[in-house]
């Protein structure tokens, strides 16, 4: 943390360019990709995102996942085990509003990811990849605060069925020692590793629908034993935890509130627990906070910017929200962060590149703009 300022950071992923778009649309289809030209491709682009951050003014920055089709289903090609067929699954907010289901669904980038079952024993397959996507970020950003994001234990059972493992306990562990592999070598490289965790909180309405909310919190409790259990061997304070609701169009009427599941969300290991905090259906829950003290270990980072909409926020409701935060948990205890990401898979998101590069900068200035009022 800084001593006099607030820090800004967001959740992963940014728009890729559309040549490597349109490479990672033809490996996924099957199309044979010259893997040089490919590797080249994702060298420049985390180049440019490194370069867009700096811009904008973003103190802690990643590589926005540029070498990954989906900030979850990216695990089949790091992972053996996964060549089954996984069956569909819901979103109950989306159930009940068809026609938003339909527009939800039909975006390029959800219409063509691929989350195959489990059926077999999972190891690592590409024990490389993460190697190569730290190599490629610190040579782009040596000087920087660096984060990369990898995808939960729970969130990977989420999406990938399971036809191989006698019980979902054993299934969520077993993903857990296969992810320990990419874990540990983020955190080895000196970079702050993030973990995605939708199914902490999205997971209520999609994986776990049937259950009641007792029922869930019963079944996240497993889901953060699997996770601290996979991030065992590294410190807390080089860890980030991303806890999402779904980073999608949808009504999201169906959420669980953040006040039925924080006390479980405390218990995981990471220090830094990054929240949707701008959206119309979660901005009003810093109010939890009058109540709720979070424990004396842990960050937040309330996400300030929404990126699923259009509007660049002014910098004035950016350093009121910071505000509303430092208020409550204090000044030392908050960095500046957006809800999700802006292109979770490849293709997806609706937003001008342009404008998301707007969007951050004015994360930083209203940031910059807090600043003055807490460190003057």
């Amino acid at each position: 943390m800084a001593a006099d300022r607030f820090l800004t950071t967001h959740t992963g992923s940014l728009p890729r360019p559309a040549a490597l778009m349109a490479m990672m649309f033809a490996q996924q289809a099957g199309e044979a990709i010259e893997p040089e030209a490919l590797a080249v491709a994702v060298d420049e682009a985390v180049a440019l995102m490194v370069a867009r951050q700096a811009e904008a003014g973003i103190d802690v920055m990643n590589d926005g996942e540029m070498s990954k089709p989906s900030y979850a289903t990216y695990i089949k090609d790091r992972l053996n085990g996964f060549g089954g067929e996984s069956g569909s699954y819901s979103f109950r907010d989306l159930d009940e509003f068809p026609g938003t289901k339909a527009k939800v669904f039909a975006d390029t980038g959800r219409a063509r990811r691929t989350a195959p079952a489990c059926n077999g024993p999972i190891s690592v397959k590409d024990m490389e990849a993460p190697r190569r996507d730290a190599e490629r970020l610190k040579a782009a950003a040596a000087d920087r605060r660096l984060f990369m994001s990898a995808v939960s234990p729970g969130t990977t059972a989420l999406f990938f069925g399971n036809t191989h493992y006698p019980d979902y306990e054993s299934y969520l562990f077993a993903i857990a020692e296969g992810l320990r592999h990419e874990y540990e070598t983020i955190a080895a490289s000196g970079i702050d590793l993030q973990i995605d965790c939708p199914d902490l909180a999205m997971g209520r309405h999609v994986q776990y629908a049937d259950l009641d909310v007792a029922g869930f919190r019963k079944k996240i409790a497993l889901h953060i034993e699997a996770l601290n259990h996979a991030v065992a061997n590294i410190p807390a304070e080089r860890l980030r935890m991303h806890l999402c609701w779904g980073n999608y169009p949808g009504p999201h009427h169906c959420d669980v509130p953040l006040a039925d599941i924080v006390d479980i969300v405390w218990t995981a290991k990471p220090r830094t627990v990054l929240l949707e905090a701008a959206n119309p259906r979660h901005a009003h829950e810093f109010a939890l906070f009058e109540t709720v003290r979070p424990p004396e270990d842990k960050i937040l980072a309330p996400g300030l910017i929404e990126p699923q909409s259009p509007y660049i926020e002014h910098p004035d409701l950016v350093a009121q929200r910071i505000g509303r935060y430092a208020d409550l948990v204090g000044r030392e205890r908050v960095i500046g962060g957006v809800d999700c990401g802006f292109s979770i898979h490849v293709g997806s998101g609706g937003l001008d590149p342009e404008v998301v590069w707007a969007k951050l900068g004015a994360l930083a200035e209203g940031a910059r703009r807090a600043s003055k009022r807490y460190w003057g």
